[in-house]
């Protein structure tokens, strides 16, 4: 079938613009954080809310009004979940990944790249992207909990406070 009934094309013109504002409307409620780079539980809300969306574009058994409780509960299901990891370390562990140091002065850690799937031309990638030329100009290079590179230049190191202290 190509074209679908003209109920069903007049639904989604309506209830597609409803849903879309309401969703950002939730979104804009929920905070940044909803919206930031995305850990593994981040990536699923953001998911979560896509199918959500689409269920409800899509399909004639989801009324609007069910769809908008459905993205309301995922961005307080988020909220709640961000709550708790800020304020307890076991949560935080358990939705978070922790940042892995992938290079240290200039050597790379075969162990870590492997533990994280991440290649030697990744790392020089992000040592290229950063403006520098060779590994020993660099401190680390951390793989953050996003799945970004970070790449510390030695002259600006510091004390280092804010690297990893083990390559977990």
């Amino acid at each position: 079938m190509l074209t679908g009934s003209a109920f069903g094309l007049l639904r989604i013109l309506i209830v597609g613009p409803l849903a879309y504002l309401l969703l950002i409307v939730i979104l804009r409620v929920s905070g940044k954080r909803t919206l930031a780079k995305m850990s593994a539980f981040d990536f699923v809300v953001t998911v979560a809310l896509g199918s959500t969306l689409a269920t409800v574009l899509l399909s004639k058994d989801v009324p609007l009004s069910e769809g908008v409780l459905g993205f309301a509960g995922l961005a307080l299901l988020q909220f709640i979940i961000a709550w708790f990891a800020q304020r307890f370390q076991p949560v935080e562990a358990a939705v978070k990944a922790d940042p892995r140091v992938l290079l240290r002065d200039g050597v790379i850690d075969a162990e870590a790249m492997l533990a994280e799937r991440v290649t030697k031309s990744e790392i020089a990638a992000a040592v290229r992207q950063a403006g520098y030329g060779d590994f020993s100009m660099i401190a680390a290079v951390v793989l953050e909990t996003d799945g970004s590179f970070s790449v510390v230049p030695r002259n600006e190191a510091g004390d280092r406070s804010a690297l990893p202290s083990q390559a977990t």
